[in-house]
């Protein structure tokens, strides 16, 4: 993000030139004398973060290098400093950085790479003096020496880095966009945000190109055709998708004519707590606005839901902008859960979006289209295995607004009067908690199911039955005659169909939820 990179910058250009200023010999030391050094002539006085070190004894300077005791030095710096007094060497620790020199030695070493210094460490009447320019440019802080003043002045890392921060913050407020009435998002937002209507069902679009809309995977995933509408009631026809993450959810359609709408701004950081205004279609009422919170935030892996919002939204909804106080898009309006008070609804996260983005750009497409069918053309002469591993790969889950079930042991024959006969089994568990709260979006997959079977076997009576089916160690009471039945070892099954859809020509559904 911006904030991350600018600093970064910085901080690699104020290190390198730090790297600049040990480089040259001259700045590093001076030569080295006899451990009993006699006086030398008094140098400036040293302020560290704009505070006055005490040093004793004073500063020396020797040929335009000026030595300071070692101790207080490094402590104003920071950094922790120990003294080998076997081989009187210095070494000292600064997070990752260490640092030793050696009384009387023109070598010192930083991190393994060595120095070559000009004036040596050397000690004065039992004081261990070091060169400070080395050691505070070798800790990362800023070295000024101050002539008329007689005054060096260090600036520690630490202090260099807060006063970077500073200004980065006085020049983010300084460009920070004026937070925006929710009135003053929609007019500068509703006309970005479109309709999409496929041969498969409806969603909601956000203008993000000259003749791009962004939305759902999951919107267009099964589509071979698909058009957008504009808030003035223009209908565009789209060609097909540019790029997409079925993991992040996403998808980029390309229009055929050119849209000559500016795209939405995108803006990326959002905390809970954040104010936002979801604008799309849900149940096809066409950019209809509300707003809300962003509730949570998910870090759960793999999921592409990671922005759980307050704003109402509905079927119809998913790939619909959601957009911050500063009129930006920060995600898009994706799923919820029904049947619920607290309006729990989730988006994709503008981050996923703009990670699309790049991988286009890195990799454009070399075809434009919609998705290929998981389906077979027919299944005209097929066998009931076939259709049986269909059923199984392509309608085996069921999607609600209680999560998933997945439907198992599937069966596929044809009896004795040539009826297509399908059966499954549900998830007992799944069926007494949320069976009557998913009895539409069951309905929904029986309709799905059995409309693509019809489609792929159109002279056939098709019949494709869901049941519960669970054994008891008690006999059940209240059931139909034939829902119960003895096992023989004193267990009973109860069996009763949760769904039952038949269709040819027409269709007829019924759910026992």
């Amino acid at each position: 993000m911006k904030w991350n990179a600018d600093l970064k910058q910085r901080m690699l250009s104020s290190v390198l030139a730090a790297g600049l200023v040990l480089t040259p010999a001259a700045a590093l030391g001076a030569p080295a004398h006899a451990a009993a050094a006699s006086a030398q002539p008094a140098a400036a006085a040293v302020y560290v973060d704009g505070a006055k070190l005490a040093l004793s004894p004073a500063p020396v300077a020797s040929k335009g290098t000026t030595f300071v005791p070692m101790r207080p030095i490094f402590k104003a710096l920071h950094a922790n400093v120990t003294w080998e007094e076997s081989t009187k060497t210095i070494l000292a620790v600064k997070g990752t950085t260490t640092i030793s020199l050696q009384i009387g030695s023109k070598k010192a070493v930083k991190n393994g790479r060595s120095f070559t210094l000009t004036e040596a460490p050397r000690q004065l009447n039992g004081t261990t003096m070091v060169p400070l320019r080395f050691i505070a440019e070798a800790l990362g802080a800023d070295v000024k020496y101050d002539a008329a003043k007689q005054i060096v002045r260090i600036a520690s890392a630490e202090a260099t880095q807060r006063q970077k921060e500073a200004e980065w913050e006085k020049e983010q407020a300084a460009n920070r966009p004026k937070a925006l009435t929710t009135k003053q998002i929609v007019a500068l937002n509703d006309g970005k945000v479109v309709m999409i209507t496929t041969d498969q069902g409806l969603g909601s679009g956000v203008i993000i190109g000259k003749d791009e809309i962004l939305t759902n995977y999951h919107v267009v995933a099964d589509a071979a055709k698909a058009s957008a509408t504009l808030l003035n009631g223009r209908q565009v026809e789209l060609l097909g998708l540019v790029g997409y993450s079925e993991e992040d959810d996403l998808a980029i359609l390309k229009t055929k004519t050119p849209l000559g709408i500016a795209p939405v701004d995108i803006g990326l950081a959002v905390q809970k707590g954040d104010h936002v205004v979801a604008i799309g279609s849900p149940q096809g009422i066409q950019n209809t606005v509300s707003d809300g919170l962003i509730s949570n935030l998910s870090g759960a892996a793999g999921d592409p839901y990671q922005y759980q919002i307050s704003a109402p939204i509905d079927h119809g909804s998913s790939g619909g902008g959601l957009f911050n106080d500063y009129g930006q898009l920060v995600g898009l309006t994706s799923a919820g859960i029904d049947d619920t008070q607290a309006d729990l609804n989730f988006a994709v996260p503008s981050y996923s979006i703009m990670a699309l983005l790049y991988d286009i750009e890195e990799n454009p497409p070399v075809k434009i289209g919609f998705l290929p069918s998981k389906l077979p053309d027919t299944l005209k002469g097929a066998t009931t295995e076939a259709i049986r591993e269909l059923m199984e790969d392509q309608f085996a889950v069921i999607s609600t607004s209680q999560g998933g079930t997945e439907l198992k042991q599937f069966e596929v024959k044809r009896d004795a009067d040539g009826w297509l006969v399908i059966t499954a089994l549900i998830d007992p568990a799944y069926y007494m908690l949320y069976g009557h709260a998913s009895s539409e979006d069951l309905r929904y997959w029986a309709i799905d199911a059995g409309s693509k079977l019809r489609q792929l076997l159109p002279d056939e009576n098709i019949q494709l039955t869901v049941y519960y089916d669970q054994t008891f160690s008690f006999e059940p009471r209240g059931f139909d005659a034939g829902e119960v039945t003895a096992n023989g070892d004193g267990t009973w099954r109860v069996r009763f169909p949760v769904i039952d859809y038949q269709g040819k020509d027409k269709a007829i559904v019924r759910v026992n939820a």
